[in-house]
């Protein structure tokens, strides 16, 4: 049983023997983190601690699933008995269990981003707002921070402030948006992944005695990735460890990459002062990467100055120099990354899962697919459409959800016509307006369609079929296992036929990922058990665990290996043998809308040391001097995170420096796009900054200048029109530089 320690160094030993009392593992990059939190774990069973009272909370369920598979290994099959998941999985089960005191049914639906988005554009469609300006992705973006600062709609609506934020950015009646939403979603029974922890912070400040009762189970906490907590996590997790304080945090603050989801770093930075007793445990022993690549590593994290200290180190092999490739553009950008790639693969025999590009922004994979096309080399882009967002496989999981919770307004929505039954979208509208006058559900409407004028006796039939048929498949569903009922509906509805008969390419493979949905079914009943009677693989289980999975909890067999194309912030939590990390250049990476704040700068900071501590053997960086963005080619720099890599560690590959670019051709003098941040933070007003708000007209030649980045220069010599006028400046430190001054921020000294 004591085996397991034998595998740890003498830092990782210390982590894992210190169980009581409060505790931060701050875990670099490689260090062997996820080991250390499943031996704690094993060791607190092994200790004697009962498995149902520890509570491990990951940010994956992938995670989760592969610490509790090693924890088995080690303890048996009381691994099972572990309250661990995610925050969202843990919570919403808590919530399944006390939803009597939240004044919820305990089959409650919960919407992913595609229904919330729908359910907002309905109601900014019914408020007649100008979707333009109330945009649906922004309005969802707007209402998640405020739940995740724990800020109902009732408050948002009375706080002046924040109102007058919203007025600022032409959305005055957004507080009202908000409202309208959260009475739907209660209308249909519904909560979004949001208020998955919103409400279980009200549970537990509302509920003393549930407060109470959770403390006493969950005698020690674990909490990984604790970097990525937002304040309504950190709530939930402060309250819960009051009473034992024998709360133990693994994270890294240098990965700190999800603030614009709320995460804040603020959690981890500040652990101590909220815990004083803490016992501290560093890992800095990187297993991961060659020493070329943890020194460049260090090199760029150590120009923050929000971080806890620590000296990353290794005992691998120096290993290659980190390649720096200059490009004249974009697409010889991915031309260089295919081609290289191909060579590694011919030379050293690698597999295509060996390589992995990473990327600022989705769009920057256009060119390295077209490169990637061309030399024949399969890949795989993470983030893009997962299974479970597909259309064909939304329809056949909102019957699913409608079996399990009639009132869910979405579902109901997506097929009361799906496959067609001659309910037309007027009849929709006539249910809606009913409801809304009523104040109810869109399945209390159809279900007693006779109390209501304007429904005529043809469409009462037509209605009273498909509620006949949703209340046939719930009342089977209780002694089905969820393979069975999933079969019998996908039968039954007519989705399987509707699919079946469409012989065209997009019709086979969406009737082929209807058959893939229902083997995961049948795999996820074939650990059928019976309890006494009960069926335990019900299909309201399998779709309380579906709700809550991600991409790469998806991942298929056929996708293993291809070369990985993802965003940096997709990657976290990953390694490949080789990584290209493309499009370092300023405004890019670092991206534009960054620069301006420090905080912001070091966040893209650590995204970037986060990028190169997913590789194990080799680093490609690249960079184009001109680049298509906005349907323009600009004139780009090298990303000031290239300066900030130590000499010693680099080595520049590919061509001789290029000619540089006329900008005042013709084709280079048109107008670019004003890019301005649509997010306000709650609580304080902010100024949107765009790339045109310097003072570029009232440069001139000679003025003493000072330039964020290159600090204070004289310019020589000035040239272009317009949006396109650029100064050659003598910085001192810097020598001469060539900026555009549209986007310089230039600040005139004399």
């Amino acid at each position: 049983m004591q085996n397991y320690l034998q595998q740890l160094n003498p830092e990782q030993s210390e982590a894992v023997l210190g169980c009581e009392g409060p505790s931060m593992v701050l875990a670099g990059a490689g260090s062997g983190k996820t080991r250390v939190l499943t031996y704690r774990i094993a060791h607190l069973i092994d200790r004697g601690i009962s498995p149902f009272n520890i509570l491990a909370l990951t940010f994956t369920n992938k995670a989760a699933k592969e610490m509790r598979e090693r924890i088995e290994k080690i303890v048996g099959s009381n691994a099972k008995n572990i309250w661990m998941g995610t925050f969202h999985s843990v919570f919403s089960r808590i919530l399944r269990t006390e939803h009597t005191r939240i004044n919820y049914p305990s089959n409650f639906t919960i919407y992913d981003s595609a229904d919330s988005k729908s359910l907002i554009k309905t109601i900014i469609k019914e408020l007649e707002l100008d979707d333009k300006i109330y945009k649906p992705s922004v309005v969802l973006h707007r209402i998640s921070a405020a739940k995740n600062n724990l800020i109902s709609a009732e408050k948002y609506n009375q706080d002046e402030q924040i109102k007058q934020e919203d007025k600022m950015t032409a959305k005055p009646r957004l507080g009202e948006v908000y409202s309208l939403y959260q009475n739907r979603m209660m209308k249909s029974s519904a909560m979004d992944f949001d208020d998955l922890l919103f409400k279980t912070n009200i549970l537990l400040k509302d509920q003393p005695d549930i407060l109470l009762k959770y403390q006493h189970i969950f005698k020690y906490i674990l909490v990984d990735e604790y970097q990525d907590t937002n304040y309504s996590q950190y709530i939930i997790i402060k309250k819960l460890a009051a009473a034992n304080r024998n709360l133990c945090v693994v994270g890294d603050d240098a990965q700190s990459i999800y603030s614009f989801r709320g995460a804040d770093i603020g959690n981890i930075l500040s652990f101590q002062k909220d815990y004083p007793e803490a016992q501290l445990f560093k890992l800095e022993q990187n297993y991961r990467s060659s020493q070329n690549i943890v020194n460049a590593a260090n090199s760029i994290i150590g120009n923050n100055q929000d971080q806890i200290k620590k000296t990353v180190w290794t005992s691998n092999g120096e290993g290659e120099k980190i390649k720096i490739a200059k490009t004249s553009t974009d697409n010889e950008e991915g031309s260089f990354v295919a081609k290289n790639i191909f060579e590694q693969k011919m030379n050293f025999q690698a597999n295509n899962s060996d390589f992995a590009i990473l990327y600022r922004t989705n769009a920057q994979s256009r060119s390295i697919e077209e490169a990637l096309r061309k030399h024949n080399i399969p890949y795989k882009i993470y983030g893009g459409l997962s299974f479970y967002q597909r259309k064909e496989i939304k329809d056949l999981l909102a019957y699913f959800r409608l079996v399990l919770n009639p009132d869910d307004e979405e579902a109901l929505k997506r097929v009361i016509n799906f496959p067609g039954r001659g309910i037309g979208k007027t009849t929709i509208d006539k249910i809606a307006i009913a409801a809304n006058i009523h104040q109810t559900s869109f399945w209390e409407i159809i279900s007693s369609p006779n109390k209501y004028p304007g429904i005529g006796d043809a469409t009462i039939t037509k209605l009273s079929n498909f509620v006949d048929m949703i209340n046939g498949f719930n009342r089977v569903s209780k002694t089905m296992n969820a393979y069975e009922i999933g079969q019998q509906i996908s039968s039954i509805s007519g989705i399987s036929k509707e699919y079946f008969s469409d012989k065209t390419p997009e019709g086979i493979s969406k009737y082929e990922n209807i058959q893939e949905l229902l083997n995961g079914l049948k795999q996820f009943s074939a650990l059928e058990e019976e309890h006494d009677g009960e069926v335990r693989q019900t299909l309201e289980k399998y779709m309380s665990e579906i709700a809550l999975l991600t991409d790469h909890d998806n991942e298929k067999e056929e996708d293993k290996d291809k070369v990985s194309l993802m965003t940096i912030h997709a990657a976290k939590g990953l390694e490949f043998n080789h990584v290209y990390i493309v499009g370092l250049e300023e405004n890019l990476f670092p991206s534009q809308l960054s620069i301006h704040s420090r905080t912001d700068l070091e966040e893209e900071r650590r995204l970037f040391y986060v990028a190169l501590t997913r590789a194990k053997n080799t680093i490609h960086l690249s960079y184009a001097q001109n680049r298509f963005r906005y349907g323009n080619l600009i004139y780009s720099e090298p990303s000031r995170f290239l300066e900030e890599l130590q000499e010693e560690l680099t080595e520049k590959i590919g061509k001789k420096p290029i000619p540089k670019i006329d900008y005042n051709r013709e084709e280079f003098n048109r107008p670019k796009p004003v890019i301005k941040s649509s997010f306000v933070k709650l609580g304080s007003v902010m100024q949107a900054k765009s790339s045109g708000t310097s003072n570029a007209e009232g440069i001139e030649e000679g003025n003493e200048v000072e330039h964020l980045r290159f600090g204070r220069g004289k310019i020589l010599s000035i040239e272009g029109n317009d949006s396109n006028r650029k100064a050659l400046i003598d910085f001192e430190k810097h020598g001469k530089k060539q900026l555009l001054l549209k986007f310089a921020q230039l600040k005139v000294i004399n």
